[in-house]
């Protein structure tokens, strides 16, 4: 039986902020390029997500849930460095480490490198290790798959460690809302609803054909995970996967057209992550000029993006960091998702130009 740990950083870009600038802490911080129209929340202190403000959302919708709030410029080259600070803990304790993304991960600790006998007293240590060396709190969740281990680390937030022994999973499971079910998302949540399933135990009412039935593919990883089953390893080196949007276009296209492609390219994407039953944090947005120079900007939240409309914005939001000259204009443009939270859930999606595709 493996031994997983899922660390998960608390508020990580806005705990760093707050961290390096002592007149931030207590304050609701926002992590946001801008806080005008085009502007987008990147994340939130735990001060400001009292009020409403999550990531991915609009910075103008931020501002009217929480006027007091701070707006803070990201800085991703120092999030990067806290992050490979952190990694460097993992890798004292475990060479099974597979990063989510900068603020989280998980760890396969079952032969731990230090000698610690239990996953509880490793994850302990690390978050030990993280508070000392960093200054800043982590949460985790130990249990013995990567499923019930990524529910654990969010079940005592922030700063806590909650703990799944193998006899305790019909206990804690059982209970819990389909909707924190990796892969759930609210219209699969409302079609299992409208079938009399609202919680884990009366998923574990249905049989497997039944459920494949009604949810395809899906069904048959509901029936397992309904029953605490998940049995994908710890992979220290993922591929990474991404569903997207992109268009090569007959005629070279302006920086003002390219935005509102990115609100048709959102729908496409998102009405595949739909499909697909997937949720991302991160965003690429790729564009290419006639003479074929290409470039990509790319933007990692702490949490999945929400739904298309926030896709959209934060398309929109990324333009305005390429360095393009303002009267240029572009042959190719392209939108996509990826570092998605369940990795056993991702999926390469190939279709025809115009369609969501991998980049």
């Amino acid at each position: 039986m493996r031994k997983i740990v899922h660390v998960d950083m608390d508020a990580f870009y806005a705990s760093v902020e707050q961290r390096d600038r002592p007149e931030l802490r207590g304050k609701p911080v926002i992590v946001s390029w801008s806080q005008e129209a085009r502007g987008v929340v990147v994340a939130a202190s735990y001060e400001a997500r009292k009020y409403g403000v999550r990531s991915a959302i609009p910075a103008t919708r931020a501002v009217r849930l929480c006027p007091e709030g701070i707006f803070v410029r990201p800085n991703f080259d120092r999030y990067r460095e806290v992050s490979r600070q952190i990694r460097e803990i993992f890798l004292r304790h475990t060479s099974l480490v597979e990063p989510l993304s900068l603020d989280e991960a998980y760890l396969d600790v079952t032969h731990e490198l230090t000698g610690i006998p239990t996953a509880t007293e490793t994850a302990a240590k690390i978050r030990a290790e993280i508070r000392a060396e960093t200054n800043l709190t982590a949460s985790a969740g130990v249990a013995p798959n990567k499923f019930l281990a990524k529910i654990a680390s969010d079940w005592k937030k922030p700063d806590g460690l909650f703990v799944i022994r193998p006899h305790e999973i019909d206990k804690f499971l059982l209970p819990l809302p389909v909707g924190r079910i990796p892969g759930v998302g609210r219209v699969t949540e409302r079609a299992l609803a409208e079938k009399g399933i609202t919680t884990v135990a009366h998923l574990r009412e249905w049989e497997k054909p039944d459920l494949e039935k009604h949810f395809g593919s899906f069904g048959d990883r509901l029936w397992e995970l309904a029953r605490g089953i998940d049995e994908h390893p710890v992979v220290p080196e993922r591929e990474s996967k991404s569903i997207s949007c992109e268009n090569t276009f007959s005629n070279d296209i302006t920086m003002a057209e390219v935005k509102t492609f990115m609100t048709e390219a959102a729908s496409k994407v998102w009405e595949s992550i739909q499909k697909h039953r997937l949720a991302g944090k991160t965003v690429t947005v790729k564009l290419r000029l006639p003479d074929f120079t290409t470039a990509t900007r790319r933007i990692t939240f702490p949490d999945a993006v929400p739904d298309a409309e926030a896709l959209a914005a934060v398309g929109v939001e990324l333009l305005g960091r390429f360095s393009f000259p303002e009267d240029s204009k572009f042959r190719l443009a392209g939108l996509g998702i990826s570092n998605f939270l369940h990795e056993h859930e991702e999926e390469e999606v190939r279709e025809e130009k115009g369609q969501p595709r991998l980049f």
